[in-house]
């Protein structure tokens, strides 16, 4: 096997992440990455871990969220700009990187506003699995933004989703929504207001994108037996839900210290109990209690999610063809000697100027 020269790191570009997606094919994309955050949830214990670093601003915020396995370190840069829809903008962007604990070389940069997409829908998915009642069929996606087919698609191939009722207040978001779902066999069927969506639903997604204290759910409307995936609130001053659901509900959370200050629970006080959700999967603590308990992922994206999805590409890169080598890190002959790579380069333009 050639070996990779030092200055040389692999990059996956959007354009390379949409055909490796395509390739793998997306509901198998979805299933194996899964995997790779079960097995990243089931070692939790062995990762670094601290709530993401943000930058707040009155437009939006700028975030990175590293942490490392003590191998290997990852991050991701990500922002949230929810006016930049009406720009014709992402209202989310992100790219990630990996790197060797030993060397501090990086191994792997990569677009991540997809990815991103990807792994929270597998991870949705994922707590679901744990936590909804068996059997269940049927979903209500409230706000058919970027994120919602990634949560219908997940949950169709993870869990067994076959129905799905949509709702968002842009009645364009969920036609859009329903014609992408109908190409991947999922029924959906448009609403004319949340509380129809939600009726009879074994699960509830509420994926919201305004940066704002809201009501998109009410206790009244949260039937015995749901499993809500409360996708939305993902930061200082965001909400979607009721105070009132969370009061009665079973809440699963990835890392309390980062769930606190941007979760649903930020409405509650610091000692509520909660239940971190990697405890579940690693068998430790029972999930879902009974058929009658409502039960509450409350999810804002962690590191170790994001760690584990890069995982995932990097072992798709074998494949071949899904990547570009960047010229990203200095490699002088002798590694003491980088001004005389800086001098011996300017030799080199002036020969073949």
């Amino acid at each position: 096997m050639t070996r990779r020269p030092l200055n040389l790191v692999p990059f996956v570009s959007v354009h390379n992440m949409m055909r490796l997606v395509n390739a793998i094919g997306v509901e198998r994309f979805l299933t194996e990455l899964a995997g790779f955050v079960e097995d990243d949830f089931r070692r939790w214990p062995a990762f670094e871990k601290t709530p993401r670093l943000a930058s707040h601003s009155i437009d939006g915020v700028i975030e990175l969220m590293p942490t490392s396995d003590g191998t290997t370190y990852g991050f991701k840069y990500v922002n949230g700009h929810p006016k930049n829809m009406r720009e014709g903008r992402q209202t989310v962007t992100a790219f990630g990187l990996l790197a060797d604990v030993a060397t501090g070389y990086p191994d792997l940069l990569c677009e991540m506003t997809i990815l991103t997409a990807l792994r929270t829908a597998a991870t949705s998915a994922v707590a679901a699995r744990h936590l909804a009642r068996p059997n269940s069929r049927n979903m209500a996606i409230i706000g058919n933004g970027a994120q919602s087919e990634f949560q219908a698609v997940a949950f169709k191939a993870l869990v067994g989703i076959e129905r799905v009722r949509l709702y968002d207040i842009d009645a364009w978001a969920s036609a859009k929504c329903a014609a992408n779902l109908a190409r991947h066999g999922i029924a959906a069927t448009i609403c004319a207001d949340v509380a129809t969506a939600v009726e009879g639903a074994d699960i509830v997604t509420t994926v919201t994108a305004d940066k704002q204290c809201a009501t998109i759910l009410t206790d009244n409307l949260v039937g015995a037996g749901q499993h809500i995936n409360a996708v939305g609130g993902d930061c200082p001053g965001k909400t979607e839900l009721h105070r009132d659901i969370l009061l009665r509900s079973d809440i699963f959370v990835e890392y309390p210290p980062q769930t606190r200050i941007e979760g649903e629970i930020q409405q509650l006080p610091p000692d509520h109990p909660v239940t971190e959700l990697w405890r579940v999967i690693a068998g430790e603590v029972a999930g879902r209690r009974s058929v009658d308990r409502v039960t509450l992922f409350d999810s804002v994206g962690f590191a170790i999610e994001d760690f584990a999805a890069l995982r995932y590409v990097r072992s798709k890169l074998a494949l071949g063809g899904f990547h570009e080598d960047l010229d990203l890190l200095a490699d002088p002959d002798e590694p003491r000697d980088l001004f005389g790579m800086l001098h011996r380069s300017a030799i080199r333009e002036a020969v073949s100027a």
